[in-house]
Order: structure tokens, then C-alpha cells, then sequence
């Protein structure tokens, strides 16, 4: 199976970084397991013990799924070149690794402005551009003088800084999605005035691979040297230091990564929509952005309530209007079968 493996990646037309990270989990976690099996032989018990082995080493149920994907895609082509009869993955006895249930919890608002006051003045404005934007690290990283559209109100998301390799490289937003987010007021301003204390320095790097063409951008951001930000020197030099300054303990759930999902607790709760959401955020598809945030949307339980009581014209507290009778309720009209109403709009 090892040989097909390489022709199925050789194959893959896809951006550096995503080839290189199914190369590497195909690499690391399928031929030392299954490579050395001839791919007629595969079985669904042989995809089941390799489950069970992916597990015992302590991967992640989440890299576990994606590895599993990886080799299902791979027997599809397979048997789409006739070259075995069916996918083992498709067995109805082999089930995909269950992701472990986990419910984003978003940071307050108190815990957002002190991470901001706790980081190195030159960069309090990338906290600003990822919770009150919504932008990915890479995205801040990434990000132009030109870019900013202060007149429309506008931030234009087109690139990101990559590591291929530990190489920098300016490429397209995950996925490839480019968009335009509304940019707040409140950080309209300290954008103006981050750039008149820092004024933009211009970077080239490679386009999207490393030999790709040079490509220079008016970076905001950039180290005491002068040169791009490294995200892991970033987050270990920077990053990390700031957060426990502040007081919140390290881990997963507080890197950077926190701000987008404070942003997105910020619209939810103002009542945006998901499409919307979805939209600023930057991802695939707004069911994703459902399934990732919909413990988050305001009570439909509340909503309604209060659409019925305005729709009756009544008062929450007791279900009456000062001109109901004794008896409380709607009032009707004698010419007419049905009740009457008049009434059938933080960081």
C-alpha cells in the first residue's frame, strides 16, 4: 500500500501547507501501520486494529479523524481506479473516531482588555483587530496598512503569514476565503493611532510556496528587528508571558485563538445572524459556524415569549394591558369573531 500512497500524494493538487500536512500524517500515522500490507489485502478488521493503535498512542480524537479521513479519501481513489473492489473505511463496522464533546466557553470582557493591557504596547491592537474583527493570528500577522479602508469601515481579510517547513510565506486566508469585515469605530481609532506611532514596514516574502514569486506588503506588525512575526516565537516569547501576566492560566482554550470566539459571543449576543457570522469569521460553510457556536445564541425561549406578549399588546409582568377588564386578557370585538390588537428594535 506503501507505493499507492505515494502516487495518491503525488497526485493531490493542493495549497504547500495542506499538502504538507496530509503528506505528514500519512507519512506518520498510515504507512508505519498499514504501508507494508498490499492494498488488495486491506480488510476492515486491519482499518479497525489501526484505530484502536491510533488511540493507544495518545493521539487526539480530533487528529485521529483527520488521519481516518485522509486514508478513506485515499481507498476511494483506489477503488475508483479499480484497483481494489471496496473502500474498508466505508465498512459499516468501521466507525470514524468520535470527536470528544467540548463547548466553547468565550472569554468576558474583563479578561479580554486586561490580555490587551498585559501585552507589549506595539501589539494591544492585534487583540483589537481579532476579538472586535475577528481575525485569525495569521490573518493580524498578515495584515496591511493598506488593507484598511477607513472611510467605508472596512478591513480587507486577502492573506496570511505561513510557516512551510518553519519558511515564511504570505498566502490566502484558510481555505482560500478572502472577505471584508466591518471595522468598529472604537478600533478604526487605535488603528490610526498605532500607525502614527508605528509606521508600516515593508516585508516581502514568497507567494503562497517557497519558491513563489516575492510579494511585499506594508506590514503592521513586525518584531523590534524589523522583520516578520514567527507565530511560534510569537506566542512563546509574547503571547503566553502577557496571558499569565494577566492572570489567566495557559493552555489551548487561551491562545489567541479565544479573541475569535469572543467576537463571535459579541454578535451572537447582540442578535447577529449566523449567515453573517459566518461570513466575518471566514469559514466554509455557516452550518459549521452553527454547529460551533449555537450554545451561544441567545434563549429562543425568551423570544418568543416576548413576540407573543408584544403581538397581544400585554404587559410581560402580568399578561394584561391597562385597558383590559377585571378579568384580564384581550378584549374583543362584538362585530368580530377573533380579539383585536393594534400590535398583530462591550467591547
Amino acid at each position: 500500500m506503501k507505493q499507492f500512497a505515494e502516487k495518491w500524494l503525488a497526485s493531490l493538487s493542493m495549497d504547500p501547507q495542506s499538502y504538507l500536512s496530509v503528506e505528514q500524517r500519512i507519512r506518520l500515522h498510515v504507512i508505519p501501520h498499514l504501508g507494508g500490507r498490499p492494498l488488495g489485502s486491506l480488510r476492515p478488521s486491519h482499518i479497525r486494529e489501526w484505530l484502536v493503535t491510533l488511540a493507544n498512542q495518545g493521539l487526539s480524537p480530533a487528529t485521529q479523524r483527520v488521519v481516518f479521513a485522509h486514508l478513506g479519501t485515499m481507498l476511494t481513489a483506489a477503488v475508483e481506479d479499480h484497483l481494489i473492489p471496496k473502500n474498508p473505511c466505508r465498512s459499516t463496522s468501521v466507525r470514524a473516531p468520535k470527536l470528544s464533546a467540548r463547548r466553547i466557553v468565550p472569554w468576558p470582557s474583563s479578561r479580554v482588555l486586561d490580555v490587551r493591557a498585559a501585552l507589549p504596547e506595539k501589539y494591544r491592537t492585534m487583540v483589537d483587530l481579532a476579538g472586535g474583527c475577528g481575525m485569525r493570528q495569521g490573518e493580524v500577522f498578515g495584515l496591511s496598512a493598506d488593507d484598511l479602508d477607513f472611510d467605508a469601515g472596512t478591513v480587507r481579510v486577502v492573506r496570511q503569514i505561513r510557516l512551510l517547513r518553519n519558511r515564511p510565506v504570505f498566502s490566502l486566508p484558510k481555505g482560500g476565503k478572502t472577505r471584508t469585515v466591518p471595522l468598529p469605530d472604537i478600533v478604526a481609532g487605535r488603528l490610526r493611532a498605532h500607525i502614527e506611532t508605528h509606521p508600516p514596514v515593508s516585508i516581502t516574502l514568497p507567494w503562497r510556496d517557497l519558491d513563489g514569486p516575492p510579494t511585499t506588503v506594508r506590514l503592521l506588525y513586525v518584531t523590534d528587528q524589523g522583520h516578520y512575526i514567527n507565530r511560534s516565537d510569537f506566542n512563546r516569547v509574547v503571547w503566553r508571558p502577557s496571558v499569565a501576566a494577566a492572570g489567566v492560566p495557559l493552555g489551548r482554550d487561551n491562545g489567541m485563538h479565544a479573541l475569535r470566539h469572543f467576537y463571535a459571543s459579541v454578535l451572537l449576543d447582540a442578535g447577529e445572524s449566523i449567515k453573517a457570522l459566518s461570513d466575518y469569521l471566514g469559514h466554509h460553510d455557516p452550518g459549521f459556524t452553527l454547529r460551533t457556536y449555537t450554545h451561544l445564541m441567545p434563549s429562543s425561549e425568551k423570544r418568543t415569549k416576548e413576540a407573543v406578549n408584544h403581538a397581544f399588546g400585554g404587559r410581560p409582568e402580568d399578561g394584561r394591558r391597562p385597558q383590559d377588564g377585571p378579568g384580564g386578557g384581550v378584549t374583543t370585538d362584538p362585530r368580530r369573531s377573533g380579539p383585536t390588537s393594534t400590535h398583530l428594535n462591550k467591547f
